[in-house]
This record gives C-alpha cells, sequence and structure tokens, in this order.
C-alpha cells in the first residue's frame, strides 16, 4: 500500500486494534516458549480511565509486547474489581432515580440489581484500556466477583480462620456515617478545615482544684474515660491516681499518667476517649481498660445513645454529633466549665466517597493478624527474593509493616463477598466454604443465621496474582506462570495492595508473587500541582488520544517516567511525540517513495558503504541498550534512547548521508543503490519492531505499508544483535563526521552567518587519520555544512571562528561575512545579561524563606530557570572563545 502524506492517528488505531483482538494475538499461544505472565491491578468495575490508569498500563504494555517480541509465550492478565462501595454507592443513587431505596427491597433483589449494572455499564473502562493500545489477554477476563475468585476468596478466609488468623475483636474502625459501614485507611481523605480549640475546665473529685483539657470534639466528652497527664509533668504527679467529675455526665473519671500526654503542649492534659479516637484507644488499653468495657456514644448514624454507663442526660439523646457539639459547649459555658475558644485549622478526616467526616467508632469487626503474616513479607524483601524499584521505597515498606496493626477485613455493605460465616441459634461460630458445608458442620436441622457483612475489597485483590490463574483449582506454578514476572502500580497502595499481595502470595503459594515491584509516581499538572476535580486541573486521557493519537501519549508517559519522581504533564510534550510520530511517518514514506521494501532478513545485510555499517552498528547499539533499559526498569532511557536514534541518528542524519546515491540513483554504481535501498529497508524494519512496544499503532500500519508481510508486527521477532557483525571503525568515522558537521552548524548559527551563505574551511597539520577523513567525506561537508571548499593550509589572517574537534583544529574565516565586533559586542551583552538572572535566581534559591514558603512547583520552576540560564552562558562563552 501506499503511505497516505498525511499520518491520522485515528484512522488507524481502531482499526488496528480490532484486528489484533480478533486474530487472537493478546493471547498466548507458545506453549514451548519461557512464559512471561504480569498482572494488571484491576481496575473499580465502576472506573473511567484516568491519567493514572493510562501511565500505570502504558507501562506494563509495553513489558508486555517486548517480551512477546522477544519470543517469550507472554500472558497479560487483564479484569476488574468488584469495588464493593464504589458499586453500591452507583446502584443505590440509579435507584434513586426511581423513589427506590436500597433498603426497601431484599438484598438478593438488590444484589441482582447490581449484576444488571455491571452486565450494561461495567465494561467501560475495559473498552477504554483497548483505546489505550493495552494488549490484555481479553479472552480470560476476570472479576473479583465471579464464580472461580469467589471461590477462592472463601477457601483463603476459611484457612486463614482455621489457622488463627482471621478472628472477631472488638476495635475502633474508620467509620462512615453516611455509607453505615467501617472503611480502609485508604478510603479516607484528610481535609483542612475551620476549626476551633475548646478549652473545659475539669474539676478534681473533692472539688480543691480543676485540670484544664483541650479539644476538638467537645461531644465526645460524654464517653471520657479518663485525664491523662505526663509521668515526668512535675504540675501534675501528685494528682495522678486521683478522680476527676466529668462535667454534665458526673462519672468519675481517673488521671493516669500516660506519655501520650505532651508537656509542651497546651496544659499538658488530655481527655482520653477510648471509644472514639484511635490514639485515646492505644492509651486506654495501656491504662487497663478492655475495649468490652470502653464507652460507645454514637450509634452507626452518628447520633448519640445512652452509654453502658446510664449517664448521659435525655437532652443529648438522639442528637447529631454536630448538634451535640453546640448543646455541650453551651452547657460547659453555663457550668462555668469553659477555659477558652481558639480558632483553629483542623486536619479532619473525611470519607473520599461520601464526603461526610468519618468517625472513629468502637465495634465489632473481623481482622486479619496481619502481624504474623507480614513476617515472610519483610524477609521477602530483606533477602532479595523481592526487588522493590525504586529502592527508596524499600524503607517505607519495611516500616509498615514492622507496625503493622490488624486488618479490619469486615465492610457493613451487600455488595461484595459475603463473609463464609454462619451462626447457630445458640451463637456458635460456623465458618465453612459454602453454605452447604456449614450446614453439615452444624447438623442438617441446625437453623443457620449467615453473617450479614461482606469482606473487604482489598481481601479478594490480594489474591489476584494466584486467583486469576485458576487456583484453587489448578496450581499456576506448574505452568511457569507463578510467581508473575514483575507487578507495577503507583507507590499509593503499596500497603494497601501490593503488601497484601505478597503476605497472601508467600502465605498460601509459598513463594514470592513477583520478583520485582516497580512502584512509579503521579502524574501532575503541568507546574507540578497535584490534579484535582476541584481544581479544574485534571487530565482527560481519552481527550489527549482524540488530539494527538495514544502513540503520543504512550511516548510521553514512558519519557517522563524517571524512576522515583511525579510526571509533570504538559500537553506540549505530548504534540511534541505527535510530531516524533509524524516525522517518523514521513521518513518511511521517503523511503517508500525511493523504492525501498519489505525486507524479511531478520540478520542485517552485507554492506560496504561507511554510512551504512555506521547505521547498523548503531541499530545494534540501540537494541542493546533498550534492553538493558527495560530490564533495569528505567523507562525514560528506553524512550530518550529511541527518540535520539531514530530522530537524530535515522531521519536526521542517516537519510541526509544517504540522500545523494538515492536521488542520483542514474548515476550511481548500482551496488552502493542496491545495498543501500536493502540496509535502508532492513533499519526500517528493526526501528518499527522496537518503537513498537511503545507505539504500537503507527508501527503496525507501517509495517504493513511497506508490503506483504507474512505476519503481524505484534509477533515478529526482536533484533538479534548479539549475533550481528559490527564494524567500529565505521561508527567513529560517522560519529566524527556528525560532530564536526554540528560544530561547523552551532557555530554558523550563533554567529549568525547567514544560512545560504558558503565559506571555506581550512585545516593544517591534522592527523593522518583526519586528513583521510577529510577527503572521503568532503562532498558530505560540503553539502551538509554550507562549506563551499576544504583547504588543508593555515587559514588566511583576518576575522576568524575556531573549532577543536577531537586532536584537530578547523578554521572558519569570518572576514567580511559578519560583523567581529559587533558579534562580540552582542555575545558579552548576552552573557552579562544571563549572568544577572542566573545570580538573582540564585539568591532567591538560597533565601530559606522563599524555599519553605513558595509552592513547591514554584522551587522547581526557579531550579530549572538557574540550570537554563548555566547552560546559556557556557554556550555564550563558547561561542565567544571560538572568535580568533
Amino acid at each position: 500500500m501506499t503511505i497516505d502524506k498525511t499520518f491520522d492517528p485515528a484512522a488507524i488505531e481502531s482499526r488496528w486494534y480490532a484486528h489484533w483482538e480478533e486474530k487472537g494475538l493478546f493471547h498466548p499461544e507458545r506453549s514451548d516458549a519461557e512464559p512471561f505472565t504480569i498482572v494488571i491491578p484491576p481496575p473499580n468495575v465502576t472506573g473511567s480511565l484516568h491519567i493514572g490508569h493510562a501511565l500505570d498500563d502504558t507501562l506494563q504494555d509495553i513489558l508486555v509486547r517486548h517480551a512477546r517480541l522477544k519470543g517469550k509465550d507472554a500472558l497479560w492478565v487483564v479484569g476488574t474489581d468488584h469495588a464493593g462501595i464504589a458499586t453500591q454507592m452507583v446502584v443505590e443513587r440509579n435507584l434513586a432515580k426511581e423513589g427506590i431505596k436500597r433498603t426497601d427491597m431484599s438484598r438478593e433483589a438488590f444484589i441482582e440489581k447490581v449484576w444488571q449494572w455491571k452486565a450494561e455499564s461495567g465494561g467501560t473502562i475495559t473498552r477504554q484500556l483497548r483505546r489505550l493500545g493495552a494488549s490484555c489477554d481479553w479472552a480470560h477476563e476476570r472479576f473479583t466477583m465471579d464464580e472461580g475468585f469467589s471461590a477462592a476468596v472463601s477457601k483463603v478466609f476459611v484457612s486463614l480462620y482455621d489457622e488463627g488468623l482471621i478472628y472477631r475483636d472488638k476495635r475502633l474502625v474508620n467509620w462512615d456515617p453516611h455509607l453505615g459501614t467501617a472503611i480502609s485507611d485508604l478510603e479516607v481523605e484528610t481535609r483542612e478545615v475551620q476549626g476551633h480549640f475548646w478549652h473545659f475546665r475539669y474539676p478534681l473529685e473533692d472539688g480543691s482544684r480543676y485540670i484544664i483539657v483541650a479539644t476538638t470534639r467537645p461531644e465526645t466528652m460524654l464517653a471520657d474515660m479518663a485525664v491523662a497527664v505526663n509521668p515526668d509533668d512535675e504540675r501534675y504527679k501528685a494528682l495522678i491516681g486521683k478522680n476527676i467529675r466529668l462535667p454534665i455526665t458526673n462519672r468519675l473519671i481517673p488521671i493516669i499518667a500516660d506519655t501520650h500526654a505532651d508537656p509542651e503542649l497546651g496544659s499538658g492534659a488530655v481527655k482520653i476517649t477510648p471509644g472514639h479516637d484511635f490514639n485515646d484507644f492505644e492509651v486506654g488499653k495501656r491504662a487497663g481498660i478492655k475495649p468490652t468495657d470502653m464507652l460507645n456514644m454514637l450509634n452507626a448514624e452518628a447520633r448519640v445513645v445512652q452509654t453502658a454507663r446510664q449517664d448521659v442526660p435525655d437532652a443529648f439523646i438522639g442528637l447529631d454529633r454536630f448538634e451535640a457539639r453546640k448543646v455541650i459547649v453551651e452547657k460547659i459555658e453555663e457550668l462555668g466549665l469553659l477555659e477558652k475558644i481558639e480558632d483553629r485549622v483542623i486536619q479532619a478526616p473525611y470519607g473520599d466517597r461520601s464526603g461526610v467526616p468519618i468517625e472513629p467508632w468502637l465495634t465489632d469487626q473481623w481482622y486479619v493478624d496481619a502481624e504474623k503474616l507480614a513476617q515472610p513479607a519483610l524477609e521477602a524483601v530483606r533477602s532479595g527474593k523481592i526487588k522493590i524499584i525504586p529502592e527508596s521505597w524499600t524503607k517505607t515498606y519495611y516500616n509498615w509493616l514492622e507496625n503493622i496493626q490488624p486488618w479490619c477485613i469486615s465492610r457493613q455493605l451487600w455488595w461484595g463477598h459475603q463473609i463464609p460465616v454462619w451462626y447457630t441459634e445458640k451463637g456458635d461460630v460456623i465458618v465453612a466454604e459454602n453454605e452447604e458445608s456449614a450446614q453439615a458442620k452444624a447438623g442438617q436441622n441446625a437453623p443457620l443465621r449467615r453473617d450479614p457483612d461482606v469482606l473487604d475489597t482489598w481481601f479478594s485483590s490480594a489474591l489476584w496474582p494466584f486467583a486469576t490463574l485458576g487456583w484453587p483449582e489448578k496450581d499456576p506454578r506448574a505452568s511457569g506462570r507463578y510467581p508473575n514476572d514483575v507487578l507495577i502500580s503507583g507507590f499509593d497502595i503499596l500497603f494497601f495492595w501490593d503488601a497484601r499481595m505478597i503476605m497472601q502470595g508467600i502465605h498460601f503459594m509459598k513463594d514470592v508473587p513477583f520478583p520485582k515491584l516497580y512502584l512509579h509516581g503521579l502524574v501532575r499538572a503541568a507546574d507540578g500541582s497535584k490534579m484535582s476535580k476541584s481544581k479544574g486541573n485534571t487530565v482527560d486521557p481519552l481527550g489527549l488520544i482524540d488530539k494527538y493519537g495514544a502513540d503520543a501519549l504512550r511516548f510521553t508517559l514512558c519519557a517522563m517516567e524517571s524512576q522515583g519522581r511525579d510526571i509533570k504533564l504538559d500537553e506540549k510534550r505530548v504534540e511534541g511525540y505527535r510530531n516524533f510520530a509524524t516525522k517518523l511517518w514521513n521518513a518511511v514514506r521517503f523511503a517508500q517513495n525511493n523504492n525501498c521494501t519489505v525486507n524479511r532478513n531478520q540478520q542485517p545485510p552485507q554492506a560496504t558503504l561507511t554510512v551504512n555499517n555506521w547505521i547498523i552498528a548503531e541499530t545494534a547499539r540501540t537494541a542493546k541498550a533498550l534492553d538493558h533499559s527495560i530490564t533495569d526498569m528505567r523507562y525514560d532511557e528506553l524512550a530518550n534512547t529511541l527518540y535520539h536514534f531514530v530522530w537524530n541518528d535515522f531521519c536526521d542524519w542517516y537519510l541526509e548521508l544517504i540522500k545523494p546515491i538515492l536521488m542520483q540513483k542514474e548515476d550511481q554504481d548500482q551496488t552502493q543503490w542496491q545495498e543501500t535501498i536493502s540496509v535502508l529497508s532492513w533499519v526500517i524494519d528493526q526501528i518499527l519492531i522496537m518503537l513498537h512496544p511503545i507505539m504500537p499503532f503507527i508501527t503496525e500500519e507501517l509495517w504493513h505499508a511497506m508490503g506483504e508481510r507474512d505476519h503481524e508486527l505484534i509477533v515478529a521477532s526482536w533484533p538479534d544483535y548479539q549475533n550481528w557483525t559490527v564494524d567500529e571503525s565505521a561508527q567513529n568515522k560517522i560519529d566524527w563526521l556528525i560532530r564536526l558537521i554540528t560544530a561547523i552548524r552551532a557555530t554558523r548559527s550563533e554567529l549568525n552567518v547567514p544560512p545560504s551563505m558558503k565559506i571555506p574551511l581550512h585545516s593544517h597539520g591534522v592527523p593522518e587519520k583526519t586528513a583521510a577523513n577529510l577527503e572521503h567525506f568532503a562532498p558530505l561537508l560540503q553539502r551538509l555544512g554550507r562549506i563551499d571548499a576544504i583547504h588543508d593550509e593555515i587559514a588566511p589572517k583576518g576575522a576568524a571562528a575556531q573549532i577543536v574537534v577531537d586532536e584537530a583544529t578547523f578554521v572558519l574565516p569570518l572576514e567580511g561575512v559578519i560583523d567581529l565586533d559587533a558579534e562580540r559586542g552582542r555575545l558579552k551583552k548576552a552573557i552579562e545579561t544571563a549572568n544577572k538572572e542566573k545570580i538573582a535566581t540564585e539568591k532567591r534559591l538560597s533565601n530559606p524563606n522563599f524555599v519553605a514558603r513558595a509552592k513547591p512547583e514554584v522551587v522547581a520552576e526557579n531550579r530549572d530557570r538557574l540550570e537554563n540560564f548555566a547552560t546559556e552562558i557556557e554556550k555564550l562563552e563558547a561561542a565567544l572563545a571560538r572568535l580568533m
């Protein structure tokens, strides 16, 4: 086919993806090949593709496509998470439009509605992943609520329970009063809100004095159980062990010693409400208060209820927590016990989905003994069985697992994996994988009531690396699919998903789930600020794909993914890589117009011309560098290596260097022409193969545009560079030529030599090797450097520019070409101006107040400016030094 004049991504992307999927090219079929397996972090079934997904999935797709090209039996497991809270909220909202509440129907009827919604609307993100080019094995798409996966979840729960690693306990949880369920730390977002610090006077039992305590939540004082002071605080040592008479309730509570009380903060005394504060819960336990004895003054809707002590006045019963706050402050003031009120910015926890303040709530939940599961997970990283990339995250991983808390796995929802626990009428607990087994354990006629709670979504997703591969029905280790080869995820789910997969994988599969864990950063706005809908600075990846094509977006994300750094996504970068794709398109079109066609040889053609041997050697060097980049997971190096090779080496240099051969076919030695056409065709094939993992669409299109093929590019073979013969002398010669031409062009540009003007080049006394190169490459030097003649003699006296390349010095006479004095003045003035800006920027950055108070993106911008000024000054000074 003839390549169109204009590169139009939209015209080719949907066509090629449908073709790949229809032919089953994403499905592993090389049973005799080395397996390569990677699992996708399952997106929520309710979700849409956001820029974080685009980054995560692009990085994975690059590895999968590269593995296929290397001949491996590559499997990318794809699927979605049932997303308990998010999905239930979506379906409830839909029902509300019809005037129906979830509680108006049975649990079974509601769950049926959820499955209906999934069938109709739950595939949005998987369709969008196709737009991105993700080459997942869609034939075996998994869902965390499908039958096989659900069976795995039940088996894991029962096994952990039988081993004593799952148990029921009364502890504080993050309670969402709007959703009516416990939620994980990940589902809590901290917001800065304008609040107050209320200072209350708590009188001693004998009325001799009072202690001042401060709180941001006055309503919780109804459930206070102690006042804590630091054991070393001289002000209160004599009071430890005495009692406080709690205002309003008149209940006596002890003064206890605990280092949680900081003598330097406020009065040094802290009210302790173990049933409604995470820190207080730990203080209460240290003071000997059992969780079963801790007071709970709120119900599931965060309304005041009577405590076990029956001492809450009737006037407060039924009040919303914030209504109660107002009434309590008024009552304390009425009693003359309000010391003062301070305005204070409060870090308050909110539910990320409901948007309401989260309440620490004391309740019975199911827990996993995470501390025991964490020990093998710690050892796996310490011993090197799992390598975390970047390594800087290893310390964070250790810190979390070494201080891990019991994992609350129960949720008060209807949608999800219902906990496989049944209760008899006597209250006996029956744990079984299914109801039939539970009934058999209890006795055929024993009435059973199933636990209504469901499991935390992270509990099921922790099984993803092996449950998606058929466990427990079959052992994925037998096929070499477990451990998976690598896991890629955002650093923000290191604990909630990655670490839990490591724990469960080691426990049930007796091996780590993956040897490499790659954690990428966040995608931020161009100014470095965090993207958020409220700021209006979010980026829609599908919008970028519509505008610039999926290949350009993929290349941008790959090029900007530098280990340990967040990505500042600037649309101009995407536009720039769209231009890169266009340049490749035009280069291949140029080759096609010059009789290039398919080259079916994996080995490079035999070459005699220096320029052809050079590009073969550069192709080998590039393929080797790409393999190293992928092994080291240096995505930025991967993209930059390809960009430099394609744009600079191939398009800017190789095509320019061979144009005289291609454009003068009739006047050339046919052997040289045929060799060059053969090498050019072969190099294009290698470029398309090497670029394919990042830019799959344009490369597949050009692969077939070059002529008839017996296979698609997606299943081609990676360059076998280790078996190629490379002419290093050709590399050295062309590298020298490029450096000399580049230096000539830079000098002309810096000194404002008119582009149309040809000037002579003088060299005298150069080494024999350089003289031979000058003679051999004279036509190319004259054409590409705008040189009218090359002289092996000293340059005439007068104004001139000096160029040093390796051990040789070259001179460009400039007498009568430019005004040397004016040019020196211009350069000196430019250096002076740049120096002033550099000094001002250095002064700004050396100011601690500026660095501490300015926005991070502003500080980063100034550091970039400083680096740019330094580069500019160096360039200008080099230009000035060239003038003789």
